[in-house]
């Protein structure tokens, strides 16, 4: 036993889902959140991350124990506006960017 559908019913469905529209608060709210969440998980933390990079080279001194972005260690040994020159051993100094400072060196704990 099959069952037929006539035409005016199928053509009253078809219609019906023809008017249905997308309901407005979805669409304006789904694009509203995927920025909400792209910027708490990546443009928030990178920019507070560069902005605390950014304190530690203009606190920069004399003495720091520092580490360049290419793995170099080495003591500051004198500060220009935009270079460092950083003393790696016993009468050898080098000069880098200021910005090629990766971090300061972690205090080494003594037991």
């Amino acid at each position: 036993m099959t069952i037929a559908f006539s035409a005016p019913i199928s053509a009253i469905f078809v219609a019906q889902a023809a008017q249905q529209t997308p309901n407005a608060w979805g669409v304006i709210l789904l694009p509203v959140a995927l920025v909400a969440v792209f910027y708490f998980l990546m443009i928030r933390p990178a920019h507070t991350q560069r902005k605390r990079v950014n304190e530690m080279l203009k606190a920069l001194k004399v003495g720091d124990k520092v580490v360049t972005n290419g793995g170099i260690f080495g003591t500051v040994a004198a500060l220009d506006e935009d270079s460092v020159q950083l003393r790696i051993a016993e009468q050898v100094k080098i000069k880098v960017a200021r910005n090629a400072i990766g971090g300061l060196q972690a205090e080494k704990k003594e037991s």
